[in-house]
């Protein structure tokens, strides 16, 4: 029993020093030895009215005005919930002809900023 008990003491170990050398690149190319893994779960969360929230993670709002929204981070840096979408319709993107009009009566081809609900409906369709 005590050696089983070292033996899985040596492999947890063994895991912690492994995750210690983790090399990390964040989005402008730095390189930098952490010891953390990198997932999307850790770095999209932030706080909102005291509660906390993933970023950029668009989510069905029932009692809501609209009919989805997403929380991201404005330019000041302050979290900001973005609502879009009519709760009364339904995207029918599977319809060329529908998502061609929808994406010319938007302009989606040009981008907007990740705080508009422009950009979020359009990343829909």
């Amino acid at each position: 029993m005590e050696n089983l008990k070292f033996i899985i003491r040596e492999a947890l170990n063994n895991l912690i020093e492994e995750r210690k050398n983790i090399i990390y690149e964040d989005e402008y190319g730095s390189v930098e030895m952490t010891d953390f893994i990198a997932d999307d779960n850790n770095l999209n969360e932030a706080e909102y009215k005291g509660r906390k929230v993933t970023l950029g993670k668009p989510f069905l709002t029932p009692g809501g005005p609209k009919k989805r929204s997403v929380y991201v981070k404005n330019a000041k840096g302050n979290v900001v919930k973005v609502n879009f979408g009519d709760p009364n319709m339904r995207i029918k993107k599977s319809n060329p002809a529908i998502r061609k009009s929808f994406r010319a009566r938007h302009h989606c081809e040009n981008p907007a900023p990740k705080t508009s609900a422009k950009y979020w409906s359009c990343r829909a369709w």
